[in-house]
């Protein structure tokens, strides 16, 4: 693999439907931040990931607090997010100078595995592109006017992140239009004329929105610090 490997790790989100003023990336899991926990599983990866947090402008001074507070000495940049995700995408790419791979990650996602970063490392080195999906357990119905129908669940898979790309193709893809209602990177890359690679993703590798998603991620934690029999 040439070039430099980079990872954008975006902290947006006001925890709104949580319904605490704390914004949920940073909420405590198990005794630290969950933003802390992400960051720190990128830097376990050879070779080294160059670290990018893309945070709003009146948090960044709270989360130098957090760092000294709990001395968190990861190394990372720091970037100043825009008004919505797409702006905040694009501001972070602008931080990568470097050629070589991006993964795009939600900062919320705090219990990905160095495995999953690798798989999709690989994926988008061979491909251009690796966005980590998972099948659907529960069944899946479409509304249909006042009525539903059913639908193939197999024909449909749950995207997670870090959806990683090639840097060359994902700048191009963002720099290339100013619509903002694109609801991940991958939809961005693919409506710029992009193949979207799938790659296996990780029914653990949970986002946080809501509460309950807090304590399901402190469960998996705790089932990963057990020891094994």
């Amino acid at each position: 693999m040439t070039g430099q490997r980079t990872a954008l790790i975006m902290a947006g989100g006001q925890g709104l439907r949580m319904g605490q003023p704390m914004p949920k990336q940073f909420l405590l899991l198990d005794g630290k931040p969950v933003l802390m926990h992400t960051l720190t599983t990128f830097t376990t990866l050879e070779p080294a990931v160059r670290l990018v947090l893309v945070l709003p402008a009146d948090q960044i001074a709270y989360w130098q607090t957090l760092c000294e507070q709990y001395r968190f000495m990861v190394p990372h940049a720091i970037v100043e997010g825009g008004t919505c995700r797409f702006d905040s995408v694009r501001n972070g790419l602008a931080a990568v100078e470097e050629e070589g791979l991006v993964a795009i990650h939600d900062g919320v996602r705090p219990l990905v595995t160095s495995d999953l970063i690798q798989r999709c490392f690989v994926g988008a080195e061979r491909h251009g592109s690796a966005i980590p999906v998972t099948p659907l357990i529960e069944s899946l119905r479409q509304l249909v006017g006042d009525g539903s129908q059913t639908v193939d669940r197999t024909a449909y898979r749950l995207v997670q992140t870090p959806q990683t790309f090639k840097t060359s193709l994902i700048k191009e893809a963002y720099a290339l239009t100013d619509r903002n209602d694109y609801t991940d990177d991958a939809a961005v890359y693919e409506a710029m004329g992009g193949s979207v690679h799938l790659v296996d993703g990780e029914r653990h590798n949970v986002k946080i929105t809501e509460g309950a998603d807090l304590e399901l991620a402190a469960f998996y934690l705790g089932q990963r610090s057990r020891p094994q029999p």
